[in-house]
């Protein structure tokens, strides 16, 4: 693309809509987010029908409506599937149930998931305690939900009951363990003393003894991936590591032009967040089908969830106080990372590009750009792409065969966006 991005797109005003600017982000994200996936045998979105979806127009920055899911879930049953999927194998028939609970759905099989876990962990007691301080059971376990509910729905997709085969209640438990190993790992790199509206571990223990807890937690983890006995199943999930270490590394540079800086967000956030979610929905789906397409339905869920759960995230820390995250506001800023907001912020506000390179370190940086984000629409802009990511999951979701499972992942897609915390 010659030139910066944003100057391929519709000039930006208080009155035209933002259709070039959310066309270059989206075809970028369809195509490219998931590149380190070709190594693994994934299609690519490229070539995958129904890349065309597209919305006819994008709202208004005066009159940006949130797109009500709810209805959207029924409207979708008619007509969400592009025509050019029917040969798929995959059943593309709709429930007419109300879509259950997703948390009371799969209340049972996490009743007893981090007991699992912190028998997994049991070693001395020093390093036992550490371990077991944020397996206390009191988390949202939004991970091992989805690939409980995702394990189930591909089960009864592939002519099978419900009920989650061992090596597929392994896999969420594995999910959680890797997820809690990265955010030790995380507080130590970014020197937070919150997590989870409690203390941190390096806050407790110092920053030495929670690397070595969140190592600790990872090989725990390894070691029940290679219980599993699935050499797939083990590439796929080696992959998360593989990009969650990748991801800390771009989160730790940026890029120089603006061209570029959207796509690395997006990339990042993928890798940290999404990769996670993808690759256990595509684990627990080769453990009871054969199918890649099968296969394929199941990342792409996790994947678009993912990065709609990053970027709901990245707007909470603009819009909620620290009491109800759990961290402090503005903690993005603070660290230097210039998030979804930031971004689109800056097509209004040029003056953060130079804050952007500098990290916001300059006196007065976080301030001004936290005003010139409220100044813009870069939170609804996020959330907007938010709901893009959300509806390709219902999409994908949609073309398993009709369970309650599958409706709950369509309705957790809808909590994802309306979370306060």
């Amino acid at each position: 693309m010659a030139g910066p991005w944003w100057r391929q797109c519709r000039r930006w005003s208080t009155n035209v809509t933002s259709t070039g600017l959310f066309e270059t982000l989206w075809q970028y994200s369809v195509r490219s987010v998931s590149v380190s996936a070709s190594s693994l045998g994934r299609t690519s979105w490229s070539s995958w029908p129904g890349n065309e979806w597209r919305p006819s127009a994008l709202p208004t920055q005066k009159k940006l409506h949130t797109v009500n899911l709810t209805s959207s879930i029924t409207r979708h049953r008619s007509r969400l599937l592009d025509p050019t999927l029917q040969s798929c194998c995959c059943r593309t028939i709709h429930s007419d149930a109300k879509p259950k609970d997703p948390f009371t759905l799969a209340q049972k099989d996490l009743k007893s998931l981090y007991d699992d876990i912190r028998k997994e962990l049991f070693v001395s007691k020093e390093l036992k305690h550490l371990c077991d301080y944020y397996f206390d059971g009191k988390g949202k376990a939004i991970r091992p939900m989805i690939v409980v509910l995702m394990a189930r729905a591909l089960n009864i997709h592939s002519n099978r009951s419900g009920d989650l085969l061992p090596g597929q209640r392994a896999i969420a438990m594995i999910s959680e363990m890797i997820h809690t190993a990265s955010l030790v790992h995380d507080d130590v790199i970014d020197g937070s003393d919150k997590r989870r509206g409690k203390r941190t571990i390096n806050e407790i223990w110092g920053e030495r003894k929670a690397i070595l807890a969140g190592d600790f937690i990872l090989s725990a983890a390894s070691m029940a991936l290679a219980r599993i006995g699935n050499i797939t199943v083990v590439k796929v999930l080696s992959q998360v590591i593989e990009d969650l270490v990748r991801g800390e590394f771009m989160q730790l540079g940026s890029k120089e032009t603006e061209n570029e800086r959207f796509k690395h967000y997006l990339e990042k956030t993928f890798k940290k967040t999404a990769s996670l979610i993808a690759n256990s929905c595509k684990a627990v789906s080769i453990l009871v089908n054969s199918d890649p397409e099968v296969h394929e339905i199941a990342f792409q869920y996790g994947k678009n969830v993912g990065i709609a759960f990053q970027l709901v995230d990245d707007v909470l820390d603009f819009t909620s106080g620290a009491s109800q995250l759990g961290k402090p506001c503005a903690a993005d800023l603070k660290l230097g990372l210039a998030t979804g907001p930031v971004l689109f912020a800056c097509q209004q506000f040029p003056e953060l590009h130079a804050m952007i390179m500098r990290r916001f370190t300059s006196k007065g940086d976080v301030d001004q750009a936290w005003q010139y984000v409220l100044q813009s629409d870069g939170v609804q802009q996020t959330t907007y792409l938010a709901q893009r990511y959300c509806q390709e999951a219902i999409r994908q979701i949609s073309m398993l065969r009709p369970s309650a499972e599958r409706d709950a992942l369509i309705r957790l897609t809808e909590m994802v966006l309306t979370r306060d915390k």
